[in-house]
């Protein structure tokens, strides 16, 4: 009975984190539809329902009747495994993501190692989706996106080291509960990196101006090009819910968490779970931004800046970081 009392316990904390996650994935696309609109003086969905908020719901009806199209020469079964890849790991990330104080499905002292290894998998989704497909250009795309991610993985790992070394702990809940105490000049510091770190999502997540492996004029929308129904929706379901976590870790490792904004103590009123969901619509808010107001890079501009401009800095800041630490005790 305690074995089954466990498990249901486990089953009801997963689904309460899954169901409003996949939700809010489905409603970001219709924000960031209506924000596009709003900055660029259109309209944005706007027929179905009331200010088009059943649009999702009817884009998910429209994938989910089409018949998926499996290309003769495709390995069938890898195909259809890809999309499943990149959307599982985009979920199962959630897993150690500390909503509020104590609210958390696992609460494993090396939380951020394993949201790493989810992210660092999830180019393998991409990769085995354009082999899959075997065309050209999807394996072009697959490949462009495993360069691009691998590139920024590296300038992540370092940013994160620094988050590391002020906070002391690899668990995401100490992580947040480090932020309430920690000097002013501390949180300065670790503001570049927070800079770095949030440019370096927009290219792990392939969003705009880093969206080279979907762009559509130079690769006819990259490794998903064969791609249809259910196996299109889950590689777009998988991108936004990435963003998510993405952002989730953003809000963890630099602002605080479920924390007050500047840990101001007469905000602390407001349920934890409140301020981490603004921030993370704030951040959320600034992917949206950036697609508006930015031009796609080049290809030679994305490496170039990944290897030659974010990687010195972030480990350069890392051994100021780290001297700092152990010299003058932050």
């Amino acid at each position: 009975m305690e074995a089954l009392s466990l498990v249901l316990t486990i089953v009801v904390k997963v689904l309460a984190v899954l169901v409003p996650l996949i939700l809010c994935v489905a409603y970001l696309t219709w924000a960031e539809r209506k924000i596009l609109a709003a900055m660029q003086l259109r309209r944005g969905p706007n027929v179905v329902g009331p200010a088009g908020l059943l649009q999702p719901i009817a884009d998910a009806v429209k994938l989910l009747l089409k018949e998926p199209v499996i290309p003769s020469r495709a390995d069938g079964v890898l195909f259809i495994i890809a999309p499943m890849i990149t959307f599982i790991l985009a979920m199962i990330g959630w897993a150690v993501i500390p909503i509020d104080d104590g609210v958390v499905i696992a609460d494993i002292n090396v939380g951020i190692l394993y949201l790493l290894a989810i992210s660092s998998l999830g180019v393998y989704g991409i990769i085995i989706a354009g082999w899959a497909s075997n065309s050209k250009y999807p394996f072009l795309g697959a490949i462009r996106s495993a360069a691009q991610m691998v590139s920024y993985e590296i300038s992540i790992g370092l940013i994160i080291i620094s988050a590391l070394l002020v906070t002391k702990s690899l668990n995401l809940s100490d992580i947040v509960r480090a932020h309430a105490h920690m000097p002013f000049y501390v949180e300065l510091l670790l503001l570049p990196m927070m800079v770095i770190f949030f440019i370096s999502i927009l290219a792990e997540t392939n969003r705009h101006p880093f969206d080279l492996p979907e762009a559509e004029a130079e690769l006819v929308a990259g490794y998903n090009v064969e791609y249809s129904s259910i196996g299109f929706a889950l590689f777009f379901l998988g991108e936004y819910a990435n963003m998510i976590l993405m952002s989730a870790m953003t809000v963890i490792l630099f602002m605080g968490g479920w924390l007050p904004p500047f840990n101001i103590s007469w905000l602390a009123f407001v349920p934890g779970f409140i301020w981490f969901v603004l921030k993370i619509c704030f951040c959320l808010f600034v992917f949206i931004w950036v697609r508006a107001a930015l031009p796609r890079y080049r290809y030679d501009q994305l490496m170039r800046l990944g290897w030659k401009v974010f990687l010195p800095i972030s480990l350069l800041w890392t051994v100021l970081i780290s001297s700092l630490v152990v010299f003058a005790g932050i």
